[in-house]
């Protein structure tokens, strides 16, 4: 007999209930579950809503059904549906009458909305960390190159050069918003549904800010039609997920590129790349590879929430039972490519002197030969001009800026003098762009003191 099957008549079909059954994903729930119970337990007996003599002994079976569970002496069953009908039942096995009172004012919908918080906001701590773990990562790297220059690039083509640190640091910015975000997701899915009931809460005295407290929540959801029925946070996180995807798939997209043989800017380490079964030479970048094509499916993740909610009238519906799977996919997979990510960078090698020699070419210094002008009284557009058509001469003689004769740059502005040659040095490009957020080394030192301080404080 199922737990809630007073008002049926008969049993449901076999099909039926393997088809409702989630035990098969949602008994990762049951240390929230079991938490969330003691605490409720806890306040029916402060209330005097149960004994409290059968909160106490509900409060203790329940930490050895945690341990049971735990060392692996708990089979779950389909035919009890869930995490939570699961626990119940062992519960009211082992204790009898006492173990069916701990239902009394809640309701199923208010507690997987309380247990769904409670994991999320574990795995939003995990993010966090893994998050930090790579920023600081990435940090080292930067710090090792600051006067690694290399080309940097629009439209993937060679546009100005920067330091490997510049770029570096570059992530170390998006990865820095993607904690921002993280924490604010924590905070906003930290309130507590308990008490919610159904849908229209209870006749009960609940004391809803005392299960609140002792189970770490800001607070209580203040509706309890929203209390049961909101996914936002599932949303807001899986959103959150998919940004930081992104980010890790843009870098990996760089990596893939730097590490062929067109590029030659970085090999991975073996760990983390794969050979071919036919080609004996290859060394495939996998593991940026796999990060790039999993981010497609946290944005699956992401698409199926917001399909699943966008129609659903309030309050709760069977329908909800769906979140579970795509947001567990969106967090596991999320850890999972910032761990491997953090490991693959680290282990890299960076091949300084192909980026140095990569930033010689395709005349990335052009935009300081124009400033040279400026600087000499020359208005932009006229200096770009100048530019324009000393780097087509360039072309059509195959040569760089670097390489003209002082004759070949007057014939195109008396302005020229030999200074030229050091402007339009890498160095000087580089240490020239020393204005906040720009390549210069000392300020891609400050920018790394400033992050190192930042997360102190995190």
């Amino acid at each position: 007999m199922k737990l809630w099957g007073g008002r049926f008549t008969k049993s449901t079909n076999k099909l039926m209930d393997d088809f409702q059954s989630s035990i098969g994903f949602d008994y990762r729930l049951y240390q929230q579950d079991i938490e969330g119970s003691i605490a409720h337990a806890t306040m029916l007996g402060e209330q005097g809503i149960i004994p409290k003599e059968d909160a106490a002994l509900i409060c203790k079976e329940l930490q050895n059904i945690l341990a049971d569970i735990e060392n692996g002496t708990v089979t779950f069953s389909t035919e009890a549906e869930d995490i939570h009908m699961n626990i119940e039942t062992l519960l009211t096995e082992r204790i009898g009458d006492a173990g069916k009172r701990l239902h009394t004012g809640r309701s199923r919908n208010d507690q997987v909305a309380l247990d769904i918080r409670m994991y999320l906001r574990k795995e939003c701590d995990a993010i966090h960390d893994l998050l930090k773990n790579l920023v600081l990562t990435l940090l080292d790297i930067a710090e090792k190159n600051t006067d690694t220059i290399m080309p940097g690039y629009t439209h993937l083509q060679k546009a100005q050069p920067i330091t490997l640190a510049h770029h570096t640091l570059a992530y170390v910015q998006m990865f820095m918003r993607d904690m921002d975000r993280i924490r604010d997701c924590r905070k906003r899915m930290n309130l507590s549904p308990l008490g919610s009931g159904a849908l229209a809460g209870t006749t009960y005295p609940l004391n809803r800010e005392r299960t609140a407290q002792l189970l770490g929540f800001d607070g209580v959801t203040q509706n309890s039609l929203d209390g049961v029925s909101d996914r936002d946070f599932c949303i807001e996180l899986a959103s959150d997920c998919s940004i930081i995807m992104m980010h890790l798939s843009r870098y990996c997209e760089e990596l893939i590129l730097w590490s062929s043989n067109e590029f030659g800017f970085i090999e991975l380490d073996d760990a983390f790349a794969t050979g071919s079964s036919i080609m004996p030479q290859k060394k495939n970048p996998d593991a940026a590879e796999l990060i790039r094509g999993k981010t497609g499916r946290v944005y699956g993740d992401l698409t199926a929430l917001l399909t699943l909610m966008k129609s659903l009238p309030l309050a709760y519906n069977k329908d909800m039972q769906e979140d579970k799977e795509a947001i567990f996919d969106a967090v596991d997979t999320v850890k999972n490519c910032l761990e491997i990510f953090a490991k693959m960078i680290s282990s890299a090698v960076f091949h300084t002197e192909n980026m140095s020699r990569g930033a010689e070419g395709g005349f990335t210094n052009a935009t300081d030969a124009a400033d040279y002008l400026v600087k000499k009284g020359l208005p932009f557009r006229d200096a770009h001009e100048v530019l324009g058509k000393l780097v087509l001469y360039c072309l059509q003689n195959n040569k760089t800026l670097s390489q003209l004769s002082m004759c070949e740059y007057k014939t195109l502005s008396p302005l020229f003098e030999e200074d030229i040659y050091q402007a339009i040095s890498m160095k000087t490009c580089i240490d020239s762009r020393h204005i906040t957020g720009a390549p210069a080394p000392a300020e891609s030192l400050r920018v790394m003191k400033q992050v190192r301080d930042q997360l102190a404080k995190n």
